[in-house]
Order: structure tokens, then C-alpha cells, then sequence
């Protein structure tokens, strides 16, 4: 007589709750880090950017020839360059947000772009004769990296790079000399100012 017993299929053990709770905890932390915004862009970081470029506008206007001009500003872009990569990491580590993940990489790989073109243009430009249009080149190519990195940052960010576009457009159709004095105007003065908003907003 058959056994009146029930035979059940071999089931799988259920995963723990420990586990199912580990993958949630990823899920959501993967779903932040998309939607997320990277909020350590450099505030005083800026203003000190800003204040160097002064000191170069006021000593580029001085050179008598396109190549110290060029030479001062590529001294001062460097300058930047470093004063701005060391602020930056200073500030993510402040916040604790990774540079290479979530919105950090978005925002690096969204602003190196446009500098990069920044640079094979000044070349170009430069042996072609046109140095006369190197401040307006300038300006609206920073203006881009960072209206494109700031699409991932703080909304006061792309509206900084829009202020660098305006001038950027008008100052590719003036003059050297004048041109010397929109690079002021940008990267100084609307270095420190939106600098100086960004600190006060968001931290140093």
C-alpha cells in the first residue's frame, strides 16, 4: 500500500536575511550614486584661481610680443591646473566622495574634454597666426567643460560656464589687448565671484 505520505521537490535554502539586506544596501547606494550631484567643486579653491589669473592679466599686458603673452598665461593656466587639483581632492576628502565613481568620474569626464581641444587648439592657433583669437577660444572652452561638468555638480556651476561663454563670444572678435583684459574678467573675476558663492553655499 503506497505510504500516504507527501513526497516534496528538494527547494532551495532561501537566502539569509543578512544577505538580502547586503543587496538592497548596494541597490540603493548604486541608485545614489547615479542621481547624485557632485558637490565638491573647490569654493576657495576658485577665489585663489581667480587672483592668480589677475596677477597674470596684469603682467601678460605688459609683454611686447604674442609669445610672452602666451608663455604668461600658460604659466598661469598650470598655476590653476594645480591650484585647482589640489583643491578639489582637499574638499571631496572633506565630504567623503570619491573622485573616480558616481557623479566625480561624470563630472571629470564631462570638463577634460573641452580643455584638452583647449590645448591642440592654442597649438593650431598659434602657428597659424591667429593669436588674436586665443582669449575668446579660451574662455569659451573653459566656459564648456564647465557647463558640461556642471551638469552633474551644483546648479550655480553651469551657470558660471554660461557667464564664461558670454564672454568668450564677445571676446573672439576683439582685438589681443582687449582680449587680455576679458581673461581678467573671466578668469579672475568670475573665478572669485562664483568661488566665493560656492564657498559660502557649499562649503570651502
Amino acid at each position: 500500500m503506497p505510504s500516504s505520505r507527501q513526497i516534496h521537490p528538494h527547494l532551495p535554502e532561501p537566502p539569509t536575511l543578512q544577505a538580502h539586506a547586503m543587496d538592497e544596501l548596494r541597490y540603493i547606494r548604486q541608485a545614489m550614486e547615479r542621481a547624485g550631484s557632485f558637490t565638491a567643486v573647490p569654493g576657495w579653491g576658485g577665489v585663489l584661481m581667480g587672483i592668480t589669473a589677475l596677477v597674470a592679466a596684469l603682467a601678460a599686458s605688459r609683454q611686447f610680443n604674442p609669445e610672452a603673452w602666451i608663455a604668461t598665461w600658460v604659466e598661469e593656466a598650470v598655476l590653476a591646473v594645480c591650484i585647482g587639483g589640489w583643491a578639489l581632492l582637499r574638499k571631496a576628502r572633506a565630504v567623503n566622495m570619491p573622485l573616480l565613481s558616481g557623479p566625480g568620474l561624470r563630472f571629470s569626464l564631462s570638463f577634460a574634454p573641452p580643455l584638452l581641444v583647449g590645448v591642440l587648439l592654442t597649438v593650431g592657433l598659434y602657428r597659424a597666426g591667429a593669436v588674436n583669437v586665443l582669449p575668446g577660444v579660451w574662455l569659451l572652452l573653459y566656459g564648456t567643460g564647465v557647463v558640461t561638468g556642471g551638469a552633474f555638480s551644483v546648479r550655480i556651476v553651469p551657470v558660471m560656464g554660461l557667464c564664461f561663454i558670454a564672454l568668450g563670444s564677445a571676446a573672439i572678435f576683439c582685438q589681443l589687448s582687449l582680449g587680455n583684459w576679458f581673461m581678467a574678467a573671466g578668469f579672475g573675476g568670475l573665478q572669485i565671484i562664483f568661488g566665493f558663492i560656492i564657498a559660502r553655499r557649499y562649503g570651502g
